[in-house]
């Protein structure tokens, strides 16, 4: 077996650097995450057991946008201690300018999973959740979430249609 021990960072590329810079910028040192590069290019925070890079994209793809059903990123989700950090992390996306596609809200992912799906300004979607004590390895757990993600014609819905 070999021991993972956590994610040691994550690469996002963005063609609004400058808007990303800004909103990461924010937004990061808030989780407790500390700048380590701020280039022109490529902005880096470490810290809450991880890091977060953000990268200006190749000139060519400057007009294509974030699709969160390609192939690739879906989203990504940081792991919060509590429900009120959750709370907290909502109400600074909306100060810093993001947009908020669900939450703070409950989720039927793992039992008491609480949280918030937001969008960066590339549309680049980004949750945080807490899940108390042992989530799906609880007695019993297990992903259950039918009514979540689910999608007609293309678009998000929040409710299962029939």
């Amino acid at each position: 077996m070999i021991e993972i021990n956590g994610m040691a960072h994550v690469m996002l590329t963005v063609t609004q650097f400058d808007k990303a810079h800004a909103f990461y910028s924010k937004l990061l040192p808030a989780f407790g995450m500390q700048c380590v590069n701020d280039g022109p290019d490529l902005l880096y925070h470490v810290g809450a057991r991880t890091a977060i890079g953000v990268r200006r994209c190749d000139p060519e793809f400057k007009d294509t946008t974030f699709e969160q059903y390609r192939v690739g990123l879906h989203h990504l989700c940081l792991r919060a201690r509590n429900r009120e950090d959750v709370e907290k992390t909502a109400e600074l996306v909306t100060e810093i300018g993001g947009t908020i596609v669900r939450g703070p809200c409950d989720g039927a992912w793992a039992p008491g999973y609480y949280y918030v799906l937001f969008e960066d300004p590339d549309g680049i979607r980004l949750e945080v959740n807490h899940v108390p004590g042992k989530g799906v390895f609880a007695a019993g757990g297990k992903i259950a979430a039918a009514d979540d993600y689910v999608r007609v014609d293309g678009e998000d819905i929040t409710e299962v249609p029939g």
